[in-house]
């Protein structure tokens, strides 16, 4: 290492084009330097902290940017882990930080502007922005000021009660009244326990249905990040019956990920196929699927009588029997079978009860339910305090 070597103009220009970009001890061994020096050096040049001295931001500045008022742990795993946002680790020294890279931000914002809140960030908190941004902030703004994002008073409450024992306002009118999302209303309801419900609206008639017009419409404001209150006003429908329409399409109200899909293109472009349990509940896939499940019932009916064991009571006693494929033991006549085993019983290690299934299990039916029942309220609780389990 030089010792007591004066710096030349070049070396400290290197040092400033590269200060926050390249780590400490690559400058040490490119400026044949001591740490000590280089330090020194930044000290006396007036160059800013490592960290911020680069094209990106740490995790930690990005959550002051934007206000944050959740856990870091709510970050990591909505922000990071569910919706994908890049992050990287930076070394310096012994430590590592994580950073986000702006470009890399950016462009991860707009594909989840919906979900981001910008009315939270001030302006320039993160050094220029893209022209997006600030229409996005403003909508945003608007959003905070029609729909309140608060904790419910007991005030409000009071209002919400006598409003809706008036049986005449629905979600729309309420939404207007209490500046509160459709959503939020139903929720609160529900919290409160109360009886009356809003006033359903109607759901028949030429004025209620959905024309190109208005689906033109619902695909632009989903493409340009409004919200789907925004949206409701612009085709003259309520927020709640937005959301509906979406997620009988796209078979979610995430607008960031009906934005994806979209694209370009018109309402109804990329839409998933939905499942048969999904589509069992969906205006336009209900009948279909309830056809072909009624004739693959018929079928399998005709399989059965095909194998010709209908007059064998004893077969539902077997270990042997399958209702599809019949007999598993190539009997043809289960009265004269020398391969007849019954159904072995089989003891639940949880209720004690004793059942009788082919499929060897250790819980009997009901204790499997009630399993998975427990397993997704805990999920719904953890999801719902952000922890990790």
């Amino acid at each position: 290492m030089g010792k007591g070597r004066n710096w030349t103009t070049e070396e400290e220009e290197y040092l400033r084009e590269n200060w926050g970009h390249v780590t400490v001890d690559g400058l040490c061994r490119h400026l044949d330097r001591s740490k000590n020096a280089i330090m020194c050096r930044v000290h006396r040049l007036g160059l800013p902290p490592y960290l911020e001295s680069g094209d990106y931001v740490t995790l930690n500045q990005l959550y002051r940017a934007f206000r944050g008022r959740n856990a870091m742990t709510y970050l990591l795993k909505s922000w990071v882990e569910e919706r994908g946002m890049p992050v990287h680790k930076k070394r310096r020294g012994s430590g590592s930080y994580r950073i986000i890279y702006l470009d890399e931000f950016w462009k991860w914002a707009e594909k989840n502007r919906s979900f981001l809140d910008f009315s939270k960030m001030e302006p320039l908190a993160l050094g220029m922005e893209p022209p997006w941004v600030e229409e996005q902030r403003h909508k945003d703004f608007d959003g905070c000021a029609n729909q309140r994002k608060d904790p419910w008073t007991s005030l409000e409450d009071q209002q919400l009660l006598h409003l809706l024992r008036q049986h005449r306002y629905g979600y729309a009118e309420l939404a207007e009244i209490l500046h509160r999302s459709a959503g939020a209303i139903q929720r609160r309801c529900n919290d409160l326990q109360i009886k009356e419900r809003p006033v359903k609206a109607e759901n028949t008639g030429r004025e209620v249905r959905w024309t190109e017009e208005n689906l033109r419409r619902l695909a632009d404001g989903i493409r340009r990040g409004d919200s789907y209150a925004l949206i409701g006003k612009a085709v003259g429908k309520s927020e709640k019956a937005v959301r509906g329409k979406v997620f009988t399409v796209y078979l979610t109200e995430n607008a960031d990920k009906v934005r994806e899909m979209i694209g370009a293109g018109e309402w109804g472009n990329n839409a998933p196929i939905p499942t048969v349990a999904q589509g069992r509940h969906l205006p336009k896939w209900g009948t279909q699927i309830r056809g072909e499940l009624t004739r693959l019932d018929a079928v399998l009916r005709y399989r059965m009588n095909e194998l010709g064991y209908d007059q064998y009571w004893q077969r539902h006693m077997c270990l042997h029997w399958d209702d599809y494929d019949g007999c598993t033991a190539g009997e043809k006549n289960c009265d004269e079978c020398i391969s007849f085993q019954r159904i072995p019983p089989q003891y639940c290690v949880r209720c004690g009860a004793t059942f009788y299934e082919r499929a060897k299990n250790t819980y009997c039916g009901r204790c499997r339910d009630a399993r998975k029942k427990k397993a997704q309220r805990h999920w719904a609780i953890a999801r719902k305090l952000g922890k990790e389990w």
